[in-house]
């Protein structure tokens, strides 16, 4: 039964709404990142917490449920889609908290250092952090109606937990490679110079 030409509660699923493009960079963004720095041997976010295996499945059911959400499109999904992207932008800034930075040609802020990664793979990473700040800002600013974009600011609001994660993490790994040299921690166990 519709009302006024909306339908009433209980009346079937929400009618699919087009994939949020935006919000699907910012996964692309967060798996982007993530498996970068695994693969430059710098360790997996929330490693340290919950080891290698389980953080790997954590991201794996997040950004996998995350990505179908965003595909979906429905309205309902609005406040996670928004906190997510939130999250996203907090996660980008962490970096840019953490390590040192210069402007670029465009005047576009840049790391010259993170992660303990090499000379040679700072633009790349500077790419990468860009390209994912870039998809969650335009999740929330052309994807997240009006009023759900104030849970982007919930997301942003882990900012602190972040940073204190990402401290964390760093010594940790420093620890592990001294200590227990293996694939995902060599970045910090190699002995060339850092950016």
């Amino acid at each position: 039964m519709q009302v006024s030409g909306h339908a009433s509660r209980g009346s079937g699923p929400e009618p699919r709404r087009r994939p949020r493009l935006f919000a699907l960079g910012a996964v692309a963004g967060t798996a982007a990142h993530h498996g970068f720095e695994l693969a430059s041997g710098a360790g997996l976010v929330w490693q340290p917490e919950l080891g290698l295996g389980r953080a790997a499945t954590l991201w794996t059911v997040q950004l996998g449920g995350w990505a179908a959400l965003a595909t979906r499109g429905q309205r309902r999904a609005d406040p996670v889609l928004a906190a997510f992207a939130g999250a996203s932008l907090a996660g980008v800034a962490v970096h840019f908290v953490l390590w040192p930075s210069e402007r670029g040609r465009v005047g576009l802020p840049r790391l010259t250092a993170a992660e303990g990664l090499s000379a040679w793979q700072m633009p790349s990473y500077n790419t990468i952090l860009r390209a994912w700040a870039l998809a969650s800002a335009g999740a929330i600013a052309f994807e997240t109606p009006p009023g759900s974009r104030r849970w982007a600011l919930v997301g942003g609001a882990c900012l602190p937990l972040f940073v204190a994660s990402a401290r964390h993490h760093f010594e940790w790994i420093k620890l592990q490679a001294a200590s227990d040299p293996a694939w995902w921690n060599r970045g910090v166990a190699l002995d060339e110079p850092t950016a």
